[in-house]
């Protein structure tokens, strides 16, 4: 009956506050002590009891009172951090005001006018929040994000006590080293806490109105201008905040240490609630969210000059942030130094263990928990890789890599045909990307492919790589429309590993030769002015894996040559008006539609495309830079180093074509240089609407066919095909699997043009993606 009460009472405090029309004075605490202090209300109840039309109501009628009610639940959170709530009414009151704030603070967002009411300082109340003197008039904002950092190291309300726990000893919150008393066992921290389902719910509702103060960001228009960084963050993020270490540390090692399987008996998450994972959701959404930098800013340069091998005490790092240019971000600082081996360890196993998790597979259905955070790991994998190398290193020089590889094609495979999870597939790419830049990826391609995990795909015998190839595959030829900006990514990661690839199966073999089938017909390539780089793209991939790993390709070798008319239409490709307009004119989908695909008998578990939730098509991700703008080139070097190729200026595709008589080393040589300008002209794979005042004509046609990579595959027909036709004449040959035969034993030594550099062409950060990750992680947790 009690809590019912305390509802009523609750309920009657906010009524009250929405039909005063005279300003409540902050000083009368009877008032606004009914707001805290007697209720038990739970986040439900104040979600439910505090209607957004009252809050608007108050914020456009009494805006006094909603000024002074913020103000006053703000001076109960600083109060509570400053005693360390020794009794059980005050930590009710801290998660009172907790859980009206997380409710309150959205509508002071979305209003222009209102934004900057937490960075004033309020006339004459100041002296109230401040715990020193020397922080005289520091901005309400600032005062909140303290006391949030201080509760969340507060004994007995958010960690354990060292101490027998009596009023008399209890832990002094202002001399406690937060650093003690970090959350979980994992990097820098060894003593494992005991379990304490309270803490972790205390914990959750302080994160979540920490994520609502951060939470700024969804209500501003996108800026093109990276400079802007959320205020709240770069504040919390911080020296002035004396717990950043601690609290970093405590989220990344919350998220990195759960197992949602736990003893692994079936169904316990039907019969038990599970506090950690939504403390995990919660620290993981905060990670992300914080972990934000200018690109090229002083910050990273600073970052890079950093050593990692020298990690600081806590007093050195004092010093050593506020030296001019020195990183800003305290989180982002911390994760770029994490270096010894057992730390990147922990967290690469973490990750990894979470992102498998979906994947499991038990004989009794819905057996085990499966986490829904996947798209916020992905992104913390992201920000790892991208913002400390030796994660990158390390994640890249064994076979755990592989780890990571198959959940990312995994959910790239079974959203394809989602539309409302375009973000996921950009997120996934732009991670295959990053890693296509580093050899090592390449070259851990070439274990087999053992595992079975659930995918409506071909059945095969090969590696991780002929799996990569086989869901690309799926994705340009049965995914939807919307994908196709990423085409040239997906075709890109392909080219970047080919160097290394050693033995492509039939299967995969069989689905880039596909593609190129269909991305060569005149039809494709005349309708947008971008779509012969995809053609470009595929003939590089066969190039290098002609030039430097023939040996073991028999089965690519075998596919060309059965596909040889293909080559042989494209060095023949018409170019004049009349043959360029009688291929407009017969628009036949072959390949890549959906419904004329080869591909098309269906498949266990494969639906059609289906159309979005109504409202995420007009969802606010910003547009996905072009692939030159992503992307820098570097050559492989003799000795296996990496020199960066630089972006030539020219706009506009070279008309020169290569002179007829030119020799094969010499026309490779000019294509490098020509593709650098193709690739400096792309832009996005235009939308209908864009291209409509575009038309092929013959010079355009002519400009790009002259640069075609032909001549290593017309001269591997040239010698192969006859040699094929005789074997197949001379002993009436039929079966494919003696050809296969003779091509593993055949050799093209001396017969091919000199091999070309490899040409690798590596992530590199924008504000165009700075950008675009904002935007998404936002609607991530939007959406969540």
């Amino acid at each position: 009956m009690g809590n019912a009460d305390s509802k009523l009472h609750f309920r009657k405090a906010v009524v009250q506050l929405t039909t005063k029309t005279q300003p409540v004075e902050a000083s009368d605490d009877v008032f606004w002590d009914q707001f805290w202090v007697d209720s038990s209300t739970t986040v439900q109840d104040v979600f439910a009891l505090v209607p957004a039309a009252e809050i608007r109501a108050v914020r456009e009628e009494s805006p006094s009172n909603l000024a002074t009610l913020c103000y006053k639940a703000v001076e109960r959170l600083v109060q509570g951090a400053d005693s360390g709530c020794p009794s059980e009414k005050e930590r009710q009151t801290v998660l009172n005001c907790t859980r009206l704030l997380t409710r309150i603070l959205p509508y002071i967002f979305e209003d222009a006018d209102w934004r900057g009411f937490f960075w004033s300082t309020i006339p004459g109340r100041a002296g109230h929040l401040d715990r020193d003197a020397d922080d005289e008039g520091r901005p309400l904002a600032e005062s909140l994000l303290l006391a949030i950092a201080d509760l969340l190291f507060c004994p007995d309300f958010t960690i354990q006590s060292h101490k027998k726990s009596s009023p008399d000893t209890a832990d002094d919150i202002r001399a406690i080293d937060s650093c003690e008393y970090i959350w979980e066992a994992g990097v820098g921290f060894a003593q494992a806490p005991p379990l304490n389902y309270v803490h972790d719910l205390n914990r959750t509702e302080l994160l979540k109105l920490l994520l609502t103060c951060f939470s700024e960001a969804m209500y501003l228009p996108p800026s093109a201008e990276n400079k802007v960084l959320n205020p709240w963050i770069s504040f919390f993020c911080s020296t002035d905040n004396r717990h950043a270490l601690p609290l970093f540390t405590s989220l990344l090692n919350v998220v990195c240490a759960y197992d949602p399987v736990g003893y692994g008996i079936p169904y316990n998450h039907l019969l038990f609630s599970d506090y950690r994972e939504q403390l995990v959701e919660q620290a993981v959404q905060i990670l992300i969210v914080t972990l934000e930098h200018e690109a090229g800013s002083a910050a990273s340069a600073a970052l890079q000059a950093l050593d990692p091998s020298t990690c600081p005490s806590a007093e050195e790092e004092e010093q050593e942030v506020h030296t001019p240019g020195g990183p800003d971000n305290l989180f982002v600082n911390y994760l770029s130094r994490i270096h010894r081996e057992e730390d990147l360890s922990f967290v690469l196993k973490g990750l990894a263990r979470l992102l498998n998790n979906p994947l499991i597979q038990t004989y009794l259905p819905r057996s085990t928990k499966k986490i829904q955070f996947h798209q916020e790991l992905l992104i913390l994998f992201w920000k790892f890789c991208d913002f400390n190398k030796k994660f990158l290193f390390f994640v890249l020089k064994s076979s755990d890599v592989l780890d990571m590889l198959i959940p990312i094609l995994f959910y790239l495979n079974d959203a394809r045909a989602d539309q409302s999870r375009l973000g996921l597939m950009h997120i996934g790419v732009f991670i295959l990307l990053l890693l296509s830049g580093e050899r090592n990826f390449g070259v851990r391609l070439n274990k087999p492919y053992a595992l079975r995990v659930p995918m409506d795909i071909p059945v095969f015998t090969g590696t991780h790589a002929d799996l990569l190839i086989v869901i690309f595959h799926k994705i340009i030829s049965s995914g939807h429309q919307r994908l196709q900006p990423l085409f040239d990514c997906l075709l890109t990661i392909i080219v970047n590993i080919s160097p290394y690839l050693k033995s492509l199966s039939m299967v995969a073999a069989n689905k880039l030769l596909h593609l190129l089938e269909a991305f060569s017909t005149p039809w494709f390539l005349f309708s947008s002015p971008q779509n012969h780089h995809l053609v470009f793209f595929l003939l590089e991939v066969c190039n290098n894996i002609i030039q430097y790993q023939f040996d073991g390709n028999f089965n690519l070798v075998y596919a060309i040559i059965r596909k040889r008319n293909v080559f042989h239409q494209l060095a023949n490709l018409p170019s004049d008006t009349t043959s360029i307009q009688r291929a407009l004119q017969k628009k036949k989908r072959t390949g890549i539609s959906r419904t004329n695909s080869v591909e098309n008998e269906s498949m266990e578990g494969s639906r059609p495309a289906v159309p979005a939730e109504p409202g995420t098509l007009k969802a606010s991700l910003e547009a996905t830079p072009g692939i030159d703008k992503i992307t820098e080139k570097s050559q492989v070097s003799q000795d296996g180093t990496m020199i960066t190729v630089p972006h030539l200026d020219s706009p506009h595709t070279s008309k020169s074509s290569i002179a007829a008589g030119a020799s094969d080393s010499e026309s490779e040589r000019d294509h490098e240089v020509n593709r650098t300008q193709l690739e400096s002209a792309r832009s996005r794979l235009s939308s209908v609407s864009s291209t409509a005042a575009w038309s092929a004509n013959s010079d355009w046609v002519s400009s790009w066919k002259a640069k075609l990579p032909l001549q290593t595959i017309m001269r591997l027909l040239q010698v192969l095909v006859p040699q094929v036709e005789k074997i197949c004449i001379d002993k009436g040959l039929t079966d494919e699997s003696e050809i296969l035969k003779f091509l593993q034993h055949g050799t093209l030594v001396g017969l091919l043009p000199v091999p070309h550099p490899i040409l690798i062409r590596k992530y590199q950060a924008n504000a165009g993606t700075a950008m675009w990750f904002r935007t998404y992680i936002w609607g991530v947790i939007y959406l969540r």
